[in-house]
């Protein structure tokens, strides 16, 4: 995600600078943009050196993991943010990530969402591939819309597997990956179950928007799924061509939908 955003940055006559967290990305990729390597916790470093070069606009995109604020060892500008963090520090993602976007806001920078710069990745309502969901599982989908959301109003995760209304899993700080893999353990006999991912309630949707690919269509069909449920215009869908395509041959739906609006139509 971070490298099509650089893309469509410079696609649109945008100069770019990356700021890439050791561990979480592989500097080599970003070789062909000016970039600095920063490890977990030199927060005050990188706001460096956004300044540095001339930031005035930060997409917060790609594959994360919170790390125990024991292991992150601040630097002084981190410490600094932690104070001003606060409370949120100890909240979930969401709560942790809007603290952040303030404190960036307040230093005088501009948070725009990656959908911004990628037109494409934010599906509207409906079905994506050529798989549909059958009674069954629409009947797990609006059990995994309540589940996830009574998840996502604590601010715990974005994601569910349900199979036959049992819930077999929800996301917590594992991640959907990690999710599916402990799911596939998990299935019960006869039709397989479904992942559903929703933003969670009152979330800011400039940062940690639900995200899935081709990756996440491979663990689905691990876990023994049928389908894959979405938040149409609130998930981003990684490329769309390999992601459908996956589906597709798998066998999966991927269904894109308002939450709202589906239950209406399938409540009986």
């Amino acid at each position: 995600m971070p490298l099509r955003v650089i893309a469509a940055a410079q696609a649109a006559g945008r100069q770019v600078f990356a700021v890439v967290v050791e561990g979480w990305a592989e500097p080599a990729d970003f070789s062909h943009v000016p970039h600095v390597v920063v490890r977990v916790g030199a927060g005050g470093y990188a706001i460096e050196q956004f300044r540095a070069h001339g930031v005035r606009q930060i997409v917060m995109c790609g594959r994360a993991q919170r790390p125990s604020l024991m292991a992150i060892r601040p630097d002084a500008g981190m410490a600094r943010m932690l104070v001003r963090v606060g409370i949120a520090a100890w909240q979930g993602d969401d709560g942790l990530l809007k603290a952040v976007v303030r404190i960036l806001e307040e230093d005088g920078f501009e948070v725009v969402p990656s959908q911004a710069i990628v037109r494409d990745i934010l599906p509207e309502p409906g079905l994506l591939g050529a798989t549909a969901p059958g009674e069954l599982a629409r009947g797990d989908i609006r059990r995994g819309i309540a589940v996830v959301r009574a998840l996502g109003a604590a601010d715990v995760g974005q994601c569910a597997v349900v199979q036959q209304g049992l819930v077999l899993g929800v996301e917590a700080i594992e991640g959907t990956d990690a999710l599916l893999a402990r799911c596939a353990g998990l299935r019960r006999e006869g039709p397989g179950g479904v992942l559903v991912k929703l933003v969670k309630p009152g979330q800011d949707r400039r940062v940690d928007l639900p995200t899935i690919g081709p990756v996440t269509v491979a663990g689905a069909a691990g876990a023994g799924l049928v389908g894959i449920a979405i938040e149409a215009r609130g998930t981003i869908v990684v490329d769309r061509p390999a992601t459908v395509a996956a589906a597709d041959a798998a066998g999966l739906f991927l269904l894109a939908l308002d939450p709202d609006e589906f239950l209406k139509e399938t409540t009986p």
